[in-house]
């Protein structure tokens, strides 16, 4: 016997936004190294609110959460920049910043679809 989930119409308004904010996030990774992904992170802090005790809640804290670290690794990725013996090093922070945040939007994007929570 399969399961089936049914989600009222409040989980399922808060999914596709949460699938749309996945969406814009990663364009804005992918086109801009997320300089615009300020827009739907502001996004987020409006819509997490409304989803509380959902699994879209989860989603939210988890598009905030890659945000802010990303920005700290790429900040901390620039301030190495900025000396010529630490280029090397932040090239390799920025690599692994981008790989790590392209992870956290996929991974993220897979678990909404599955309607399971993202793993805060």
């Amino acid at each position: 016997m399969s399961q089936e989930l049914v989600l009222d119409s409040r989980v399922g308004s808060a999914k596709t936004t949460a699938w749309w904010l996945y969406v814009i996030h990663g364009v804005s990774f992918v086109f801009s190294l997320g300089l615009f992904s300020v827009i739907p992170l502001i996004i987020n802090y409006v819509q997490r609110p409304g989803t509380e005790g959902t699994f879209v809640h989860s989603h939210h804290t988890w598009m905030i959460r890659s945000f802010w670290w990303y920005v700290v690794w790429m900040a901390l990725g620039g301030l190495l920049a900025i000396t010529i013996i630490g280029i090397p090093v932040a090239w390799l922070i920025w690599i692994g910043a981008w790989i790590w945040k392209a992870y956290r939007l996929i991974v993220g994007f897979i678990r909404l679809n599955e309607n399971q929570a993202a793993a805060v």
